[in-house]
């Protein structure tokens, strides 16, 4: 028999469409709340330059 490490607490173990909805709620109220992240054009084009030099070029 072969032992599984799965729980069947916590975020992970809800089907993904639960997992949708709590996110989305999330979601929501970050943006209502006026602390939600937004990119622009040039912060989301810092970040893929920054991630690029973080892979050094891997995956080549």
């Amino acid at each position: 028999m072969t032992q599984q490490n799965t729980s069947n607490r916590g975020f992970g173990a809800m089907n993904p469409e639960k997992q949708r909805e709590i996110a989305s709620q999330g979601g929501k109220a970050a943006h209502a709340k006026g602390t939600a992240h937004e990119f622009d054009t040039n912060s989301a084009r810092k970040a893929g330059r920054k991630g690029g030099q973080a892979s050094n070029g891997r995956g080549r």
